[in-house]
């Protein structure tokens, strides 16, 4: 029996190397049970291959846990815990001591501040959905355990989910473009679906195929596009955006080159023209949906 084919972006193997776990599944010549470590810096870009001219395929927030598999030339080989998205980090933007985070950045961004004042210097500018430790909560800010700290009210508990994910994705509107971005600095189209509903407490996968593929039940796409409502997504080949309701798109876009809100019919109508037709509707059984 043949040996199933494996998604090289969700399973960390190589020509030369693979995880352990994948020892069955996988020939290499060198398995490796890999080592947790955390992203210290606010984010770090991940790339398919270590070459930092090429795009990032995705990001990792600050906080995140990832398994590293490699280490070498300033690169670590990674899966990140949160979406099991494998690829290249910048071997500086981990840290080894693992601190437990007690929350998450729920506003659109937030800085970590050197005292608890509002004039106080900055450091890290830190995305949604980032993690830290919380040693104590003030009215004001919230010190962290590792030094600084950040507005009360840009944090949540963990555990303590948005109850929206479309009110969610809307705070994003006007963030610019980026592929393979998931920070308030740049998003791309999936992205912005994985943050948005991530915040809202549902885990997504990285990517608009295994969005597609993996998130809620079809709903019937007709030619007049009604029967649509709030919170369903939209495909299109390599494309994916949210419906406000039924007759609005929001969606990261390189038209726009920003997260945007437009009339879906138009949006359907100029996609069509470019040889893109709706590939598929998902609903998902979600709050705020």
């Amino acid at each position: 029996m043949s040996k199933p084919t494996l998604d090289p972006r969700r399973h960390p193997y190589r020509d030369d190397l693979a995880a352990e776990a994948l020892r069955p599944l996988v020939s290499a010549p060198r398995y490796v049970p890999g080592e947790l470590r955390q992203v210290a810096s606010a984010a770090a870009g991940l790339w398919s291959r270590p070459e930092p001219a090429a795009g990032w395929a995705s990001q990792a927030l600050h906080g995140e846990l990832v398994t590293v598999y490699d280490e070498r030339d300033g690169w670590a080989w990674v899966q990140l815990a949160r979406d099991g998205y494998v690829g290249y980090l910048p071997a500086d933007a981990l840290s080894l001591p693992i601190a437990a985070p007690t929350h998450r950045v729920a506003a659109p961004a937030t800085c970590v501040y050197a005292a608890p004042d509002a004039k106080a210097l900055t450091s890290l500018q830190l995305s949604l959905n980032a993690v830290v430790s919380v040693a104590d909560i003030g009215p004001g800010f919230a010190r962290l355990a590792g030094g600084g700290f950040i507005p009360t009210g840009h944090l949540a508990e963990i555990g303590k989910p948005a109850a929206d994910f479309v009110a969610v994705a809307e705070r994003l509107i006007g963030t610019p473009y980026v592929w393979g971005g998931k920070t308030r600095q740049g998003l791309d189209c999936s992205g912005l679906v994985q943050t948005a509903l991530q915040a809202a407490g549902f885990e997504a996968p990285r990517d608009s195929d295994m969005q597609m593929a993996e998130l809620g039940v079809p709903v019937e796409v007709r030619r007049d596009l009604a029967g649509l409502q709030r919170g369903d997504l939209m495909f299109w080949k390599g494309h994916v955006g949210i419906l406000t309701d039924g007759a609005t798109l929001l969606h990261a876009n390189a038209h726009h080159m920003a997260v945007t809100t437009e009339p879906l019919a138009g949006a359907v109508d100029r996609i069509a023209r470019s040889g893109a037709p709706i590939t598929a509707v998902r609903r998902l059984a979600t709050r705020g949906t």
